[in-house]
């Protein structure tokens, strides 16, 4: 797998993002979890976010993901054509509009390569407030790169590559 693009990073005033057309991506399934199309979805990263910075960027105390998030009136939209770009037929309010590579991984905020429409995991409850199993992957991805268990880079390369395998991958699991 090549290098993760990177993207614009935070910034004060986020524009609505072009989705893919209609149409022109297609989950993957792995373990009966939807996976992103990486041709649509590649994963982006942030340049504001480094190896060298992370004890003021993703791993300071106080948050750094609240800061940087783009607004909902922004992201609406953005989901609502993305959700087409995959041909999404569900609930918008059973998906969640995600961070490929997450905002605590020193994912892009707002670049359309690293949001997808992601499903909810099979044999969700709607309105349980869990929707996928992803997001506590993602939490232990960041606490081993905060406590210098994995680098930033190889975390993020582990995401992109297969979220469902990148705690095994690293030897986290």
């Amino acid at each position: 797998m090549g290098a993760i693009p990177v993207g614009a990073g935070p910034q004060s005033t986020y524009t609505v993002q072009q989705q893919p057309p209609a149409g022109s991506c297609h989950y993957r399934m792995e373990k009966g979890e939807p996976l992103e199309d990486l041709k649509c979805n590649p994963g982006a990263i942030s340049p504001a976010v480094t190896q060298a910075n992370l004890s003021t960027t993703i791993c300071r105390k106080g948050g750094y993901t609240k800061n940087i998030r783009p607004p909902e009136a922004i992201t609406r939209k953005e989901k609502q054509a993305n959700a087409a770009s995959y041909g999404y037929k569900g609930s918008l309010g059973d998906a969640e509009y995600d961070h490929l590579i997450s905002l605590q991984l020193g994912g892009d905020p707002n670049d359309a390569r690293n949001l997808w429409v992601e499903p909810a995991d099979p044999g969700h409850k709607p309105g349980s407030g869990v929707n996928n199993l992803k997001d506590p992957v993602e939490t232990k991805l960041h606490t081993a790169v905060c406590s210098g268990k994995v680098t930033l880079k190889a975390a993020q390369q582990a995401i992109v590559s297969d979220w469902t395998t990148a705690l095994s991958s690293l030897g986290l699991s």
